[in-house]
């Protein structure tokens, strides 16, 4: 077995309050989503999360259905939690979320409270953890009350299986019901996760506004939307191990003409920053006030180190923030789940 690797300097990586809470996250945060399934080399997720923990990414963000198969993500990172970070558990921030379908049958999707309970036990037991640092209810549910699913969340952190709580994929109204009904709970809506990228602008239209109101942050995800904000389809090709071409959540469609024109136009602005593109799509999502991180998946160490370095670059000027608004789009295909 390989030393537990050491944190990263200070200055690697900067942190910021999530909302009005006591809890600092980093910046970039590590998703543990399409890369952590039992299709993955196991040398490979290994050597991921060890470099992130060199890197100063504190902050791993599971769901109970990521993999492929659904749960071997979190079994993935609870084995390299035990052999490989086992007496560094209290320096990690780990989330995860329930429902999105898990199990067959009533009980396993959605928003009840057997579903959200149920789940957050079983996500325990894959990860071999106490407890979670953040558990979050993964979309909204409009068939259960949501005084259930919050007080199902509030409950985790009463019997001590969570410490914060979130939402994600929540509307802004939502998103304020949600937080009212927590707050007459005692337990604060802690952090939203929200899908946010330049060319996804969804967040802007309301829920920032409700988040700032109501004190909470913001971990985004998806900042890349989905590889589009990387320099993998400038060319206009569609590479066939890529998203585009493998993944029901990034239909290839949307590798046209003006998608490649906008694109394209954002990598030159980012070469000017001496930056890739992917670079540049997270520092533009990291300059939101009301983001408080970024969540990156990577597929290899490499990738994992060219996202961080997005945080040694310059803060972006006006002038840049001008040239990006005019290329951004809404909307570009990508579902997550």
């Amino acid at each position: 077995m390989e030393s537990i690797p050491e944190r990263a300097p200070d200055e690697t990586m900067t942190y910021r309050r999530c909302g009005a809470s006591g809890l600092l996250l980093p910046r970039i945060a590590l998703g543990l989503w399409h890369n952590f399934g039992d299709t993955r080399a196991d040398d490979t997720k290994r050597a991921t999360v060890l470099r992130a923990v060199e890197l100063g990414i504190a902050h791993f963000d599971l769901a109970n259905n990521y993999g492929p198969p659904p749960g071997s993500a979190e079994r993935a990172f609870g084995r390299i939690l035990a052999d490989d970070l086992a007496g560094r558990r209290d320096e990690l921030v780990i989330s995860t979320k329930a429902g999105f379908e898990m199990w067959s049958g009533p009980y396993g999707d959605h928003g009840s409270r057997k579903h959200l309970l149920a789940s957050l036990d079983q996500s325990l037991t894959r990860l071999g953890i106490d407890y979670v640092d953040v558990f979050y209810h993964h979309r909204p549910d409009p068939e259960t009350p949501l005084e259930e699913t919050m007080t199902a969340l509030a409950d985790a952190v009463r019997r001590g299986k969570a410490l914060y709580v979130g939402v994600s994929n929540y509307g802004p109204e939502e998103t304020r019901r949600a937080a009212a009904i927590l707050d007459r709970l005692g337990v604060p809506l802690t952090v939203h996760q929200p899908r946010y990228s330049m060319f996804d602008r969804t967040p802007e239209r309301g829920l920032f506004d409700v988040l700032d109101e109501i004190r909470t942050g913001a971990m985004v995800y998806s900042p890349l939307a989905q590889g589009l904000l990387t320099d993998r389809y400038l060319d206009g090709t569609v590479p066939t191990d890529s998203r585009a071409a493998t993944s029901r959540f990034l239909d290839a469609d949307v590798i046209d003409e003006d998608y490649l024109e906008r694109a394209r136009a954002l990598a030159e602005i980012a070469r000017s920053r001496g930056q890739s593109l992917a670079q540049l799509a997270l520092a533009w999502v990291l300059h939101r006030p009301q983001v408080t991180g970024a969540i990156v998946g990577a597929s290899s160490v490499r990738q994992l180190e060219q996202n961080v370095a997005a945080l040694e670059a310059s803060e972006l000027t006006e002038e840049e923030t001008e040239r990006i608004e005019a290329q951004a789009v809404h909307g570009t295909g990508t579902r997550r789940g």
